[in-house]
């Protein structure tokens, strides 16, 4: 029998093998992450809503009974899971970290929520989000606050924040999560993993109510490693017949590829700052800038690339089809008033935004999407990748709602401060969020790593070499011991 801390120690991949080679049951891996769950979550609050242990304990002799007939459901077979509080997921609460929802039981499985039951995972709970995911800090009047991974007075980042902490400490082998608006990349960056947005149909997000203009919000893994990250991604891509825009030829054995690629002469672009368009704590931005020196080592070519555009109308653009996409999701919380006084201000900001913008309006803000896309189109022919901050500040204290003020300029709305997500969220690239080292507080800070249209693999690849290159991500948090 392996001690529960070494059980934890593994990486996924090492940890699927292991568990296939009956090296280690699925008992013993479901009471070493229940461990560290007992001994790192009361410190951080990233996983809610766990079910009971007599449960778990049998679905996870299960497994091992599965295991002995030679019978394996999947990569991840006997893991220990806890699904964003976002998605739904049957028979476990799924809140939206909404009041509204408090204890509701759900029914069904999201689309990749079904694909990982499938492939033997086991739900542990739920990790933490900010209500209906709005905001990059993982806050709610249901759960309340998840702390930082490397310094719990700070902020977890969000909205995949619970899966984010989870993972930097342990207490999952792999996570996933949503991204809209950088939550993915954002928790990532806090804590120094990994978090991959992938393109726009990779991996089926939903079903929901409509499944033709969301285009914005997609579900995507989160690892300590690439490798880790293409197990997961393995089992969560591939074409779904109820949602359309996801892609048929998105084989997930791809993933399964070996990562290792020659990175000699290919042509890496620095978008920084945008040209000093957005406000950006200067030690965060010399520490990302620092990252493209491993690059530089395995072989790229590093130049600064320049785009364009008026980055103040894409900022527009994009609040106008956030608050589109938002209020047609949730307009119906917002007319119900006894549900409108749940509700944060947040979401009443972005519900009633979008109810009062008119047919052409959104139109107008999708042609600006669509002029930016063909900016990016123009870079690709000069750059094979883009790479820029994930974040504009450091995790900054975990009782503040937001950063009201970067670099001395005031934030207008409760999400300017993470504007450096939006390019990549308009344009439906694939994406990358990965570490790029820590500043003099010892506070991680994050890059993204963006590709051409549909070349998710690729970007695995170039995030895996840099990684191997840089080694940012073996830095383990204190909390660790």
């Amino acid at each position: 029998m392996r001690a529960s801390s070494d059980i934890v120690s593994l990486d996924a991949v090492s940890l699927s093998a292991a568990i296939h080679r009956r090296d280690v049951s699925c008992v013993e891996v479901l009471n070493a992450y229940l461990a560290q769950v007992d001994q790192l979550n009361p410190r951080v609050n990233a996983i809610v809503a766990m079910p009971e242990r007599e449960g778990l304990q049998a679905q996870a002799n299960e497994r091992d009974t599965q295991l002995s007939r030679k019978q394996s459901l999947g990569p991840l077979h006997g893991f220990p899971q806890a699904p964003k509080d976002i998605a739904p997921l049957a028979g476990l609460v799924t809140t939206n970290g909404s009041p509204i929802f408090a204890g509701q039981v759900t029914q069904v499985d999201s689309a990749a929520n079904a694909r990982v039951r499938a492939s033997g995972a086991i739900f542990i709970g739920r990790t933490n989000s900010p209500e209906f995911g709005l905001g990059a800090h993982t806050y709610n009047r249901v759960y309340g606050v998840t702390r930082n991974a490397f310094n719990p007075a700070h902020s977890a980042g969000g909205s995949s924040g619970g899966a984010g902490v989870a993972l930097a400490l342990r207490m999952l082998p792999v996570a996933d999560g949503s991204d809209m608006m950088g939550s993915l990349r954002v928790p990532a960056a806090f804590n120094n993993v990994f978090g991959f947005r992938p393109s726009v149909g990779c991996v089926p997000h939903g079903p929901g109510d409509e499944v033709f203009f969301q285009q914005f919000s997609v579900t995507g893994p989160m690892a300590r490693n690439v490798p880790d990250l293409a197990l997961l991604l393995g089992v969560q891509a591939g074409f779904d017949p109820r949602l359309p825009l996801t892609r048929r030829q998105d084989d997930p054995r791809l993933f399964a590829q070996p990562l290792e690629r020659d990175m000699r002469g290919v042509r890496v672009g620095w978008l920084g700052d945008l040209g000093g368009h957005l406000p950006m704590d200067p030690e965060l931005l010399a520490v990302t800038q620092r990252s493209l020196e491993h690059f530089k080592a395995i072989g790229c070519v590093v130049d600064a690339a320049q785009p364009r555009f008026d980055f103040e109308q894409l900022w527009r653009a994009w609040i106008t089809l956030r608050s589109f996409t938002f209020s047609g999701g949730h307009a119906q919380h917002y007319h119900d008033t006894t549900r409108r006084s749940q509700l944060k201000p947040e979401a009443i900001w972005e519900i009633e935004r979008g109810l009062a913008l008119s047919g052409p309006e959104v139109f107008e803000a999708a042609k600006v999407r669509s002029a930016w896309y063909q900016e990016l189109v123009r870079l690709f022919q000069q750059f094979d990748f883009l790479v820029m901050p994930t974040t504009q500040v450091f995790p900054f204290d975990a009782e503040a709602h937001w950063p009201k003020e970067v670099a001395g300029k005031t934030m207008d709305t409760y999400h300017r401060w993470m504007q450096a997500v939006v390019p990549v969220t308009m344009t439906g690239l694939p994406a990358l969020g990965a570490p790029a080292g820590f500043g003099a507080a010892g506070l991680p800070a994050g890059i993204q790593i963006i590709g051409p249209a549909q070349t998710d693999f690729s970007v695995l690849q170039m995030g895996h070499a840099y990684d191997l290159a840089s080694k940012y991500s073996r830095i383990q948090s204190p909390l660790l011991g």
